[in-house]
C-alpha cells in the first residue's frame, strides 16, 4: 500500500511539472509600481495571463532603463516565451527588443511605445484621441485666456501623443488670438514634485491663468499643492488622465475638474490574450492597425479613454468596478 501511494504522489509530480512545462511563460517588464494606475495593471495583467493558462513573471525597473535591461535579460534566462514591456524609455528599450529578438522572443509594447526598433506588437489607449478630450473639455468651458502646458518626461512618446492632442484643439484658437499659452513644459519625471515645481514657477507672475493641463493626474496632485498655495484651487481649471483614486478625490473636493479614464482591464487582457495568442503560433488577430514607431509599422490595438468629471464618477469609474465608491467618498 505504501509503495502504491508512493508511485501515486511521484505520478501526481511528474504530472504537475509536466502541465507547467506546458504553460507558455509571459514575462512583464514594468517601468515602476509608484504610479497608482501601474499597480493595477500589474494585477489585472497577472490575473488575465493566468485565467488564460499562461505563467505571468513581474518585474520592475523603478524608473531606471539600465535596471529594465537587466531584468529583461533575467527574464529572457527564465525562458519566457513573450515578452510585454512597458519601456522605462522609448528609444533604449528597442535594445530589450533586439536582446529578446536574439533569443526568438516577441514583444508587445504595453501602453507606450518603443521607437526605432523592430517591435513586434503595440497594445494602447489612443493618447492623441486622450489629450484632445482633455483640451476638448477645458476649453468648452474656457475657450479664452492663458493656458498652461504640463508635459510627462520626453522618455516616454506618450507624452508627445498626448501633447498633439491638445495641440489639435487648442492651436485654432491660439491662431485666434483667444487662448494664450503661457508655459508649454516637459518634467523629469511622472511625480507630484515635478507638477508642482513647473506649476509653481508660473503661478505667481500668472495668477490669472485659466486653465492646465497636465499629462497624467500624478501631475495635477502636483499642481494642486501649487494652487493652494497661491489660494487658486477651484479657480482654475486642471485636467489630468488615468483616473488614479486621488484625482478622483480632487474632483469631488473641486481642486481637479476633469480626468480620462483608460480602459486598463481591457487594456491588460487584450495584451494577454494576443500574448498567448503569439505562443500558440497565430497573430492576434484583433491587431487590426498599425503605428509607426520610427523604424516599421507596428501592428497595433489602440483603446478609447472615457472623460470622468463631478457629475459622472459613479457612471464611469465606480460602475466598471474600477474604483470602489467607499474609496472616493469615505476614504476606505
Amino acid at each position: 500500500m505504501k509503495k502504491i501511494s508512493l508511485y501515486l504522489v511521484l505520478l501526481l509530480t511528474i504530472l504537475a511539472f509536466v502541465k507547467c512545462e506546458d504553460q507558455p511563460k509571459i514575462g512583464f517588464l514594468m517601468d515602476n509600481t509608484t504610479v497608482e494606475r501601474w499597480k493595477k495593471d500589474s494585477a489585472l495583467f497577472e490575473q488575465k495571463v493566468l485565467e488564460l493558462g499562461g505563467i505571468p513573471l513581474i518585474e520592475v525597473a523603478d524608473f531606471n532603463h539600465d535596471k529594465q535591461m537587466e531584468l529583461a535579460q533575467k527574464l529572457i534566462d527564465q525562458d519566457v516565451d513573450v515578452l510585454v514591456v512597458i519601456p522605462s524609455d522609448l528609444k533604449k528599450a528597442g535594445d530589450i527588443v533586439k536582446l529578446a529578438h536574439q533569443n526568438k522572443i516577441p514583444v508587445i509594447s504595453y501602453d507606450r511605445l518603443i521607437k526605432d526598433c523592430n517591435l513586434d506588437y503595440y497594445v494602447s489607449t489612443d493618447n492623441i484621441k486622450v489629450g484632445e478630450m482633455q483640451a476638448e473639455y477645458l476649453t468648452k468651458i474656457s475657450p479664452t485666456g492663458k493656458y498652461l502646458l504640463i508635459n510627462g518626461p520626453e522618455s516616454d512618446y506618450n507624452v508627445y501623443l498626448l501633447r498633439l492632442g491638445w495641440l489639435n484643439v487648442l492651436q485654432p484658437l491660439i491662431d485666434k488670438g483667444d487662448i494664450e499659452i503661457i508655459g508649454d513644459e516637459f518634467s523629469d519625471f511622472w511625480l507630484p514634485d515635478e507638477g508642482y515645481r513647473i506649476a509653481s514657477s508660473y503661478l505667481k507672475e500668472n495668477p490669472d491663468v485659466k486653465a492646465i493641463i497636465s499629462g497624467a493626474d500624478v501631475l495635477a496632485t502636483g499642481v494642486i499643492m501649487a494652487l493652494k498655495e497661491e489660494q487658486l484651487n477651484g479657480k482654475v481649471l486642471l485636467a489630468g488622465q488615468d483616473a488614479e483614486i486621488q484625482a478622483i478625490k480632487n474632483i469631488v473636493a473641486g481642486d481637479m475638474t476633469m480626468t480620462i479614464y483608460k480602459p486598463i482591464e481591457s487594456l491588460a487582457y487584450t495584451a494577454a490574450f494576443a500574448a498567448l495568442k503569439i505562443t500558440d503560433g497565430e497573430a492576434p488577430s484583433n491587431m487590426n492597425i498599425t503605428v509607426h514607431n520610427g523604424k516599421r509599422l507596428v501592428p497595433a490595438i489602440l483603446l478609447n479613454g472615457s472623460v470622468v468629471n463631478s457629475h459622472n464618477i459613479n457612471l464611469t469609474v465606480v460602475s466598471e468596478g474600477y474604483i470602489g465608491e467607499d474609496e472616493i467618498f469615505n476614504g476606505k
